[in-house]
């Protein structure tokens, strides 16, 4: 009976002229063993976040940290809380929906046209798309919105500091200042 490792490992044994268990190893070791482990590093041997991308370590153009993008957010927030103060509510109940609305819309539509919402501005943070200078449009900053306003998305971060709704979309928060 051969050994277990020649039958595993048989040059024959998958498309790739690797065993499927030896690719299956490797692939569920990479996830079980933690996020680090499957990045790649990139050229250079720099692992700071966004050095996969070409994002600077630090300055402008280099990736937000979690504190700019919380102050962004709840800056954000206060100014939604403002602007439904002055629109009609009904109820009690109704104004936490109406600020939630005004949040999500001018989240949206500052994204789309600015690349940034007037919290991101004063924390000095900007949306960028990861495959270039362009801007990140509509669909994009809908999917981004919609993904945040779940809150939990933007707390899972990767080692490039992006949440999974930037993950989701492509796009990055960068500082500009």
């Amino acid at each position: 009976m051969p050994a277990v490792d020649s039958v595993l490992n048989r040059p024959d044994a998958g498309p790739t002229g690797g065993s499927y268990y030896g690719r299956m190893a490797r692939i569920t070791g990479s996830w079980l063993s933690g996020p680090s482990s499957a990045l790649p590093t990139p050229e250079g041997g720099s692992t700071h976040p966004g050095a996969a991308f070409g994002f600077p370590a630090d300055g402008p153009g280099s990736v937000a940290g979690f504190g700019r993008r919380t102050l962004g957010l709840l800056v954000d927030w206060l100014i939604a809380m403002g602007l439904a103060a002055y629109l009609p509510a009904g109820d009690g109940s109704g104004w936490a929906t109406v600020t939630f609305l005004v949040w999500f819309a001018v989240g949206v539509l500052a994204v789309t046209f600015f690349s940034f919402t007037p919290g991101q501005l004063v924390a000095g943070i900007r949306v960028a798309r990861i495959e270039g200078d362009m801007r990140v449009g509509f669909v994009r900053a809908l999917v981004r919105q919609i993904f945040l306003s779940f809150v939990v998305p933007a707390v899972i971060t990767d080692g490039d500091n992006r949440g999974m709704h930037d993950r989701a979309t492509g796009t990055v928060l960068i500082r500009v200042r």
